[in-house]
C-alpha cells in the first residue's frame, strides 16, 4: 500500500504543477513577425491572439494581398513560438519526459 500512497502523492504533485503551468502559459505572451517586422502578431501562451500591429506603410490598396499574407505568416510564427513555449513548460512538469506523438496539452 505504501507504493499506492506514494503514487497518489506524485499524481497530486503533478496536478498542482499542471495547474501552475497552465496559469503561467495564460499569462505568457509570444510575438511573431513577418515582413521584417512590418506585421506583428501577439498570442497568449495558450494561442489566443491578443494583439496585431501592421505598419502604416502597408495600407495601400495594391498591397492588400501582401498584407494578408504577412498577417498569416506572422500568426504562424507566433503560433510556433507558443507551441515551443508550451512544450518547454511541459518538460518541466513531466521531468523531461516527452509526451507520446500526437498527444497535446492542455488535455
Amino acid at each position: 500500500m505504501k507504493n499506492l500512497t506514494d503514487m497518489m502523492k506524485q499524481v497530486q504533485a503533478m496536478q498542482s504543477k499542471m495547474a501552475d503551468m497552465q496559469a503561467k502559459l495564460e499569462a505568457a505572451t509570444v510575438t511573431g513577425q513577418a515582413g521584417g517586422g512590418l506585421v506583428k502578431v501577439t498570442l497568449s501562451g495558450k494561442g489566443s491572439m491578443t494583439a496585431l500591429h501592421v505598419d502604416h506603410s502597408l495600407f495601400k490598396e495594391d498591397e492588400k494581398e501582401i498584407l494578408e499574407d504577412l498577417i498569416i505568416a506572422a500568426h504562424a510564427d507566433a503560433k510556433t513560438k507558443s507551441e515551443a513555449l508550451m512544450a518547454e513548460e511541459m518538460k518541466s512538469v513531466t521531468g523531461g519526459m516527452a509526451l507520446p506523438p500526437g498527444m497535446k496539452l492542455p488535455f
